[in-house]
């Protein structure tokens, strides 16, 4: 049996999953396109709103509150620039430049149903390191999503990830990682980066699972903390993260990617 409160969708749901999901990759690609130096990153939240009611959908993070916090979430974007790792508050006052590693998460819901995905966007010329470290994190994203089939298990999908990591030299992040999503935005399983998350009892995957997959990588630490917005996680030594994100359904015939374009 599968473990508790873990959804299985049927092909027609998994299909209006990818119609969140393909809303989910357009916007991103838009806000992709206008990240460059000076802009803010309260203007690139502003175009993810635009563009998510262009496509009558809505932003699943905006006032969205997640398993994980007691407050509501005050944005649609979660942009997260060098040494942040993830869920990075947009602010006006937060201005992109040169050199800056940005990773932009995003989720958005259409009738019912959500998807999301995130990008890591290099601006301008970054340093060998930094592209080093996307690289990894791009490479662990796509060798996890061939794990996600029918009759693998969750291990196999952190190995693929940890692995990558331990091979570039560089360190998967504690405590945050992927999650089941359809219905609800996080929904179980817990997918973990690091294998010191993962429970002694693994998880055998099923068809019908669907799974965000999102590996988080650091090029010095895999400890981080919150600052003191409440939200921004940061890495721990003040090195650069990368974070890329697929939404995947686990089908007989393999794995699909609902947020590919």
């Amino acid at each position: 049996m599968p473990k508790r409160g873990i959804e299985l969708y049927s092909f027609k749901e998994i299909e209006k999953i990818r119609k969140a999901c393909q809303v989910v990759a357009e916007v991103l690609q838009v806000v992709a396109e206008n990240i460059k130096p000076g802009i803010s990153t309260w203007d690139i939240e502003m175009i993810a709103r635009e563009e998510t009611k262009k496509r009558g959908a809505k932003p699943a993070f905006l006032n969205y509150r997640p398993p994980f916090s007691n407050v509501r979430y005050p944005a649609a974007l979660c942009v997260s620039i060098n040494d942040e790792v993830v869920h990075g508050l947009p602010k006006k006052s937060k201005i992109i430049k040169e050199g800056d590693l940005v990773s932009i998460d995003f989720g958005a819901i259409i009738d019912g149903y959500a998807g999301d995905s995130a990008i890591t966007v290099a601006v301008g010329e970054v340093s060998e390191e930094k592209k080093r470290l996307m690289e990894a994190t791009k490479k662990a994203l796509d060798r996890a999503v061939e794990k996600a089939v029918a009759g693998g298990w969750l291990s196999d999908i952190v190995e693929a990830i940890h692995s990558t990591a331990e091979e570039y030299g560089v360190y998967p992040v504690l405590k945050y990682g992927g999650h089941g999503i359809g219905r609800r935005v996080h929904e179980e399983p817990f997918v973990p980066n690091n294998r010191k998350d993962l429970s002694k009892k693994d998880l055998k995957l099923r068809q019908g699972m669907v799974l965000a997959i999102e590996p988080m990588f650091s090029l010095g630490t895999e400890e981080t903390y919150c600052d003191g917005d409440g939200w921004t996680v940061r890495t721990k030594d003040g090195s650069p993260s990368a974070h890329f994100e697929h939404t995947v359904a686990v089908t007989k015939e393999g794995p699909i990617v609902l947020t590919e374009i």
